[in-house]
Formats: structure tokens, C-alpha cells, sequence
């Protein structure tokens, strides 16, 4: 039966479903498509969490992770049986992906040495510059080796015990299949790729080496990172131990090939179909970062722009900041708390609707209002920890719609920043697209994003699926390449992203429905004089950091 004809709860009785597993900021998130159709979602499951600050360390405990993940795949297995009558016990394939870099370092046992230190910490200042004068390359401070430099630099006592060291999508996939692998584009996040994407630059590997000689780092660094593995390669299987971890109830079976784990940055790529050379995206959530595929190498290092790769690994220039969306849903949440007190109850989406449709009445370069969103610190802004603030001049003009536009403003000026070096760079952008729950409300942070970037945005009907959508996308394609015979070896010796190209290209996203919005002049002339504003203001936010003590790094 071909997936044309038959029913979603005949795909998921006959086993021809992927599953995708991605661990947010705010929510893991699960979702089912099918294996042969993979633009159809035929289930999604959730589950919240955040991360706590312990010791002046953003973490999460692993704990909540397992716990997280099977709370996940329930709703999801709920869902199935709400929507279909029917819930998966097989799958022809599963993928992870969560938050990029950070650091989780494990001895010989499996045992978690420290608490795992999220992408969200700034701490690794003087690891990360001296790291990116030694390699020649920018190495951000929430990057795996300029957490592991820190370490050596500060002495931990837990350096010489490291056996092991991944990200969390690698840790989840490990506890799933056994396997220590990484995707490319995860593993780029770790330690520089080499310029085919096929595996760690040896070159730098060894300078690394050479550096640290002599220091607690026992042993080559290269034996402690995942092994690389691209787009549609096979990442192992899910055990039955993994099976168990996901559903406790026993009724999912083992046996499901699992593609390469990625980090966010990717399945967002793979999300928006943003893996072709000069394509490229907006991920907007706890964080918001831009990923413009390249064609040509960077003429120089940049401290805004990290080279990273797509999933099947062709170079991108990325720009990220810390601050996303979580000061604009803090404010939705104060207003949400008045209209309840007032006798209107609003759901959370229905207030976005609201506040956002508000922003656009407000001025071009919101009225004189500043709105900074850092709640960490932020790099790209040279801000060592986090202060948000509204601030603006008596003469402003104080106003709800210009208090949300300003708002919105504050969720891309610092992405603008860092844009300004790809622009500078003269690198090649033909299409922009975006995604994540901002972009839910159609055609209003697309539209602001468009003034940011000075160029056209598109949003496709499949965006605010984001990142577990995407994973699930690349299981389907490795189940694919598995059933076509096509080994592991064969996979890692494929260096062009193009297979990964046409697979989006004509399987995925052919009928996809994407409404793109060209930058309005009057907007984009708006954005420019409030960034103009929002950088000079930066060093308010300085001096609140000096003043006021205390709240993340």
C-alpha cells in the first residue's frame, strides 16, 4: 500500500512512521510523521521544562531530561490514538536533536562529571579568545572546546577523568541507541569541521594537542568527541533499553534505524528548507539565531559569526544571541495577567494575536521606546550578563503599540548587529525563511524580521513545527537511504549537501505552501533609527550590569 492511499492509522499499525525528539529551551518536543510522506504529521506530543541556575551555572539535570523525553513520546502516543485510533509500537525510524554546544563530559563509567553547562553560560571568555587566536577561527564562548579549555584553564579537578564528551543531543541518542555519533552539524558546534564536512579538522585537532601538552587532558582530543556522521547516514538502532526509556509501558519495540543527532541549528535548516547554498533562516525562540548556507569561504574570521554546517555538512555562516523571545513572552504573560484581572481571560496565542497586531500600529522606530531583551548575557552586544530594561526619553511617545513594537524590535536587534559582517562580507542571501512560535501570528514578527534584515522573509505553513518536524524529517530520509542500501561508509563519503537538497526539494516541502514578505521602506527605515538608538543605548545596559548586582551570566 502506497503512502498515497493509506491511512495515517494504517502507517502507524504497518510501523511506516518516523519519530522526532527535540529538547528545547522551554519544551521537548515530539513529533510523528510519516516515513513516506514526511511533510504529513500525523501526531506531536510536549512537555515543559526550563533550565535552573545552580551555583551560576545555567543546567539542567539529566534527570529531567529521561523524564522529559518519556513525558514527550506519551503526549505524542496520545495524540496518535486521539487523532487516529491507533499508536505507534513500531517505527522505521527515529532521530534526536536539542540545544547545540555546551558541555557534558563523562569518565569511563558513563558518570556525568559535572552538571552539564548549557550554550547559555558566557563563562568561557578567556577560553574561547584564546582558542580562536590559536586556531585561526572564531570559537564563541558557548562552543564544547571553549567549555572544555575553561575547564583546563581554571584547573578542574575533572579534566584528567574525561572520557567522553557530547552534547545533549548526543547524550539522549546514546541513552537510545548506544551509539556515540554525532550529526555534522551538532558536531561543528564541538570543535571546528574540516572544509569537506566530513569529519574534525585534523589540523587543528593537533594544534589543540600541541597547546595543552602537559596539562591535566589526558589523551587525544579526538578520541573523546562523537564520531561524525552526515545527513541520511545510519546512526544505529533504538535498543531495547531505549525503547523502555522513551515508553515504559512496553509497547514500543526496538529495531528502528536512527539517523545522526543534531542540534537545533540544523533540524531548523532542514525545517525551513534552508540547506542550499545561499539559502537561509531565522530560528526565533529562547534564542534566536540567523544560518546563511555559504558558497564561497568567509574572506575573514568574525567574532558575530560562527562557521558552522548544514546536517549534510556544506559550511554556514551563523549568527547567534543568547536572548530570544523570553522577555517578549514575559510581557505577553504581564498583559495576560491584566486582561484576567479585568474579566477577559485570553489563551497565550490569542494574546500574541493581540499584542502583536498592536505592534504594527505603533511608529516606525517605536516612538523613542528602547526595549532590551537580555536576560543573559549576550556577545554579539559585548554584554557580559543580563539586564532587561525598557528605557526611552520624556519626549518619546509611550504608547501600547509602540511598547510592542519595541518589544519586537528588541527580539532582532542584536541579530541585526551581528548580520552587519555577512553584509560587509558581501555573502549571497536569495531567500530568507523563519520559524518558531513568534511566526504563529501570520505576517506581523515576519514583517518586522523583513525591516530588521532589510530583505525578503518567508514563513511556510510547516514553521512553527520547528525543529522536531525537521528531525523527524531527516529519520524519514535516513530510513530512505536504509532501505536503498546505501551503507554508513558510503554516506560519510558524500560531500555535497545536494542529496539532502533534492530530498527537501522533492519530497518535503514540493507542496509547500510559503508566504514571503518583502521589507516595507517605511518599516525598514523605522528599524534602522531605532537600531541606531538600541546600540547607543547598550551602554545603559553596561552600566545596569556594573550597578546592579547579581541574575545569569
Amino acid at each position: 500500500m502506497s503512502a498515497a492511499t493509506r491511512t495515517p492509522a494504517e502507517a502507524i499499525a504497518a510501523g511506516r512512521v518516523a519519530l522526532g525528539i527535540e529538547l528545547g529551551s522551554t519544551r521537548i518536543k515530539a513529533c510523528l510523521v510519516d516515513a513516506d510522506a514526511p511533510a504529513t504529521v500525523l501526531a506531536t506530543g510536549d512537555h515543559e521544562w526550563e533550565n535552573q541556575l545552580v551555583d551560576g551555572v545555567w543546567t539542567y539535570d539529566l534527570a529531567d531530561v529521561e523524564q522529559g523525553i518519556r513525558a514527550a513520546y506519551a503526549a505524542l502516543a496520545a495524540d496518535a490514538r486521539t487523532r487516529h485510533d491507533a499508536a505507534p509500537t513500531t517505527l522505521a525510524a527515529l532521530g534526536v536533536s536539542a540545544m547545540m554546544h555546551g558541555y557534558l563530559a563523562f569518565d569511563e563509567h558513563d558518570e556525568l562529571l559535572v552538571p552539564f553547562r548549557t550554550w547559555r553560560n558566557t563563562s568561557t571568555g578567556a577560553a574561547a579568545a584564546e582558542l580562536s587566536e590559536l586556531l585561526g577561527a572564531n570559537i564563541p564562548l558557548r562552543w564544547s572546546i571553549a567549555h572544555l579549555h575553561q575547564a583546563v584553564l581554571d584547573g578542574e579537578e575533572h579534566v584528567g577523568r574525561i572520557a567522553h564528551l557530547t552534547t545533549l543531543a548526543g547524550y539522549v541518542h546514546h541513552r537510545l541507541t548506544g551509539e556515540r555519533v554525532l550529526g555534522v552539524g551538532d558536531a561543528s558546534g564541538m570543535f571546528p569541521v574540516n572544509a569537506a564536512g566530513a569529519d574534525y579538522d585534523a589540523d587543528l585537532l593537533a594544534r589543540y594537542h600541541a597547546h595543552v601538552a602537559g596539562s591535566a587532558l589526558a589523551g587525544p582530543l579526538g578520541r573523546t568527541l562523537p564520531r561524525v556522521l552526515p545527513a541520511g547516514a545510519t546512526a544505529g538502532t533504538l535498543t531495547a533499553a531505549g525503547a523502555a526509556l522513551l515508553d515504559p509501558t512496553g509497547a514500543l519495540q526496538p529495531g528502528a534505524v536512527a539517523c545522526p543527532p543534531e542540534g537545533d541549528a540544523g533540524t531548523g535548516m532542514v525545517a525551513t528548507n534552508a540547506v542550499a547554498p545561499r539559502s537561509g533562516n531565522v530560528s526565533a525562540g529562547t534564542s534566536i539565531f540567523a544560518m546563511v548556507v555559504l558558497d564561497r569561504p568567509l574572506a575573514s574570521a568574525h567574532p558575530e559569526i560562527d562557521v558552522v554546517a548544514t546536517p549534510a555538512g556544506d559550511p554556514v555562516a551563523m549568527v547567534h544571541c543568547n536572548n530570544g523571545t523570553s522577555e517578549l513572552a514575559a510581557w505577553v504573560g504581564t498583559y495576560r495577567r491584566f486582561a484576567q484581572l479585568a474579566g477577559a481571560t485570553t489563551t497565550a496565542d490569542e494574546a500574541y494575536a493581540l499584542l502583536l497586531a498592536e505592534a504594527l500600529d505603533g511608529a516606525p522606530d517605536a516612538g523613542g521606546v528602547l526595549a532590551y531583551n537580555q536576560v543573559a548575557g549576550e556577545p554579539v552586544a559585548h554584554l557580559t550578563a543580563g539586564r532587561p530594561l525598557v528605557v526611552r526619553t520624556p519626549e518619546s511617545r509611550l504608547t501600547l503599540a509602540n511598547v510592542m513594537r519595541a518589544q519586537v524590535y528588541g527580539v532582532f536587534a542584536a541579530l541585526a548587529l551581528g548580520m552587519r559582517a555577512l553584509h560587509e562580507e558581501g555573502v549571497a542571501i536569495e531567500r530568507m525563511q523563519a520559524h518558531g512560535g513568534l511566526f504563529r501570528t501570520a505576517g506581523v514578527a515576519q514583517r518586522l524580521l523583513a525591516a530588521a534584515l532589510d530583505a525578503p522573509v518567508g514563513v511556510a505553513d510547516s514553521a512553527s513545527e520547528g525543529g522536531a518536524w525537521g528531525i523527524a524529517v531527516l529519520a524519514a530520509l535516513t530510513a530512505e537511504t536504509a532501505e536503498s542500501a546505501l551503507t554508513a561508509e558510503t554516506a560519510v563519503s558524500q560531500q555535497s549537501g545536494q542529496p539532502l537538497a533534492d530530498y527537501l526539494a522533492t519530497r518535503v516541502f514540493a507542496d509547500a505552501d510559503t508566504a514571503t514578505t518583502a521589507p516595507d521602506p517605511t518599516d525598514t527605515a523605522g528599524f534602522a533609527a531605532y537600531l541606531t538608538q538600541y546600540e547607543a543605548g547598550l551602554a545603559i545596559e553596561r552600566r545596569a550590569i556594573d550597578a546592579l548586582a547579581g541574575g545569569p551570566q
